[in-house]
C-alpha cells in the first residue's frame, strides 16, 4: 500500500483539479475526431499538463502523438491518454474518459515526483480504434526509457486485470475484368463473385475455428453499376484470437478463404494489412492487484479474479505495450443502462455523471497505484531491472 502522506497528496491533487478534468472530458467528448486526425483533442489533452510545467513535444512523426515529461527521477512511469473516436457514433468507447483520467493521474503524480524519484510521462497515443498509435510509438522508441505504463478504460463493469484479444486487420482486393452484364457477361471476370465465394468460405470455416478465435468483416467495394460485371471489389476483415500465436494460425486459415474467391472466379487478389497487429494484454500481476485494492477502497466491486481471463474486452494496442514492459489497462465501470462499448448509448454514458466520477476515481486509483510502486523497494527494483534489460 502507498504511504499515507504520498497517497493522500495525490488523491487530494486529483480532487483539486476535479472541475478541470471533467471539463476536459466533456470538451473531448463534444468534438469527436477519428484516428490520426485528433488535432483538437490532442491539444486539449496537452493543455493542463503544459500549464503545470510538463515539457511537451511531438513524437514518432505523428501529428497527434505527444510525450509530456515532468521530473527527473530514475523511475520513469508512462500514463497513456487515448482520444480518438469512432465513425458516426463518436466517443462510444469513452476515450474522453481515458484522456481526462490520464491527465489527472499525471498532474497528481507531479506533486510527488521529486519526493518519490519519479519522472512522470503523459503519452498522447492516437489511433487506438484504428491504426495502432502505441505500436508505432513503441517502434519509434518513445517507450524505451519507461519502466512501467498505466492507463484505464471505461466500460459497463469494473475489471482490475482486464484482458484483450490479439488482433489483425486486412484489406482484400480482387481484380477481374469489366463487361456488359447482359450483352457479354462471359467476357467478364466478376470480382464481386470472388467476394461472395470468400465470404462463404469464411462462414463455413467458423465451425472449425479454435476457441477464442473470431473473424468479422465488411464489403467496402462491390461494384458501381448493376449492368457492369465489376472488375474490382474489396473486403475488410478483422481477425482476433486469445493470443498472438493463435492469431497467426487464424491468419493462415483465413488466407486460404480469401484465395478461394480468386481461384473460383479467375480474379487476382492482394491481401494487405491495414494497421499493425495488436497483441493481447498481459497485465502486470502486482500492479493489477494493487489497483484492485484501490477499486475496493473506493467502494467499487471489481470482477472476481477467476472470471477476468474468460471475459476479454475487444482488442487494444496497449497489449503491445504490456508485452514489453509491466503495465495495466483496467476497466472502470460507468453506468450505461446495459449498453456496451461501441454502442450509441455508451457514447451518451461517456459524458454522464457516472463517467465524470470515473474520470476522477480512475485518476485517483492510477496515481495511488504508481505511488505504491515507487515506494516498494522490491517492486521498484523489479520494474527498473526489466527496463534496464530491455534497454541493453
Amino acid at each position: 500500500m502507498p504511504s499515507a502522506a504520498a497517497s493522500t497528496r495525490v488523491e487530494d491533487a486529483v480532487y483539486r483539479r476535479r472541475g478541470d478534468l471533467i471539463e476536459l472530458s466533456h470538451a473531448i467528448h463534444a468534438e469527436p475526431e477519428l484516428a490520426f486526425a485528433e488535432h483538437r483533442s490532442c491539444a486539449k489533452t496537452q493543455a493542463l499538463v503544459a500549464e503545470r510545467g510538463f515539457s511537451v513535444r511531438p513524437v514518432a512523426g505523428l501529428d497527434t502523438a505527444f510525450r509530456a515529461d515532468y521530473g527527473s527521477g530514475p523511475l520513469v512511469i508512462g500514463i497513456c491518454a487515448e482520444y480518438d473516436a469512432l465513425p458516426e457514433i463518436g466517443h462510444a468507447c469513452g476515450h474522453n474518459v481515458i484522456a481526462a483520467s490520464a491527465v489527472g493521474t499525471a498532474l497528481a503524480l507531479a506533486e510527488v515526483a521529486d519526493d518519490l524519484g519519479l519522472t512522470v510521462v503523459l503519452l498522447g497515443t492516437p489511433a487506438e480504434e484504428e491504426g495502432g498509435g502505441k505500436v508505432l510509438m513503441l517502434e519509434a522508441g518513445v517507450f524505451d526509457d519507461i519502466a512501467a505504463t498505466v492507463m484505464l478504460h471505461p466500460g459497463p463493469i469494473d475489471i482490475a486485470a482486464a484482458r484483450s484479444l490479439a488482433l489483425s486487420e486486412v484489406r482484400i482486393r480482387y481484380t477481374g475484368r469489366e463487361s456488359h452484364a447482359a450483352v457479354a457477361p462471359y467476357l467478364g471476370v466478376n470480382a464481386a463473385d470472388a467476394v461472395t465465394v470468400a465470404q462463404v468460405a469464411v462462414g463455413l470455416a467458423r465451425q472449425q475455428l479454435a476457441p477464442g478465435q473470431m473473424v468479422h468483416g465488411i464489403v467496402t467495394d462491390g461494384g458501381q453499376a448493376a449492368n457492369v460485371i465489376p472488375a474490382r471489389a474489396e473486403l475488410r476483415y478483422t481477425m482476433r484470437a486469445t493470443d498472438s500465436e493463435s492469431l497467426r494460425a487464424l491468419e493462415t486459415r483465413m488466407s486460404g478463404c480469401f484465395a478461394a474467391g480468386a481461384v473460383a472466379t479467375g480474379c487476382e487478389h492482394v491481401v494487405a494489412e491495414t494497421a499493425p497487429a495488436y497483441a493481447e494484454l498481459a497485465p502486470d500481476a502486482w500492479l493489477s492487484e494493487t489497483l484492485r485494492t484501490e477499486m475496493t477502497r473506493l467502494g467499487r466491486n471489481p470482477l472476481p479474479t477467476e472470471l477476468e481471463a474468460s471475459l476479454p474486452l475487444g482488442s487494444t494496442d496497449m497489449g503491445n505495450v504490456t508485452q514489453v514492459m509491466p503495465g495495466i489497462h483496467p476497466v472502470i465501470g460507468v453506468d450505461s443502462a446495459g449498453a456496451s462499448i461501441h454502442q450509441p448509448e455508451f457514447a451518451a454514458a461517456a459524458a454522464s455523471p457516472s463517467a465524470d466520477i470515473a474520470v476522477v476515481e480512475g485518476a485517483v486509483m492510477l496515481a495511488r497505484t504508481v505511488v505504491a510502486l515507487a515506494e516498494s523497494a522490491e517492486q521498484r527494483d523489479r520494474v527498473l531491472e526489466r527496463q534496464y534489460r530491455r534497454a541493453s
